[in-house]
């Protein structure tokens, strides 16, 4: 899919911390909590009503959630619907194939049951508008 094409769907996804790691435990928990605070931002501003974010470990100290599950997390950020997807890394040998596609068909279902809630829209940024 081009860049922002989920975007116009409604759905934003994303890791937490913006650069290549071997491991989640690669990253500490200052760059992972400042990686939350600017994903934030960028909610803010490109208001995806769904957010998917990439990698349970990474989210539960990012978002100081220690008990947090893959799924839908029932909470918001900067009004975004959050849910935690795993990572697809090869190096993630908690998810097999079929349990990434049962994770991912998960949010893809919730997002297709309340897409004619939210209609087709410019996304700063990526249609040519300034930021």
């Amino acid at each position: 899919m081009a860049n922002g094409t989920l975007l116009q769907f409604g759905c934003g996804l994303t890791n937490i911390v913006d650069r290549a790691s071997a491991r989640a435990d690669d990253l500490d928990v200052e760059e992972l909590v400042a990686g939350q605070h600017q994903l934030a931002i960028k909610v803010q501003q490109y208001r995806p009503p769904f957010l998917a974010v990439l990698g349970i470990s990474a989210y539960r100290t990012a978002f100081d959630r220690p008990k947090a599950a893959i799924g839908n997390q029932n909470e918001s950020l900067s009004g975004a619907m959050l849910w935690v997807l795993p990572n697809p890394s090869g190096l993630n040998a908690h998810y097999q194939l079929d349990d990434l596609k049962r994770a991912y068909s998960e949010l893809l279902n919730h997002v297709q049951l309340r897409i004619c809630s939210f209609p087709l829209r410019k996304t700063p940024g990526l249609d040519g508008d300034k930021v």
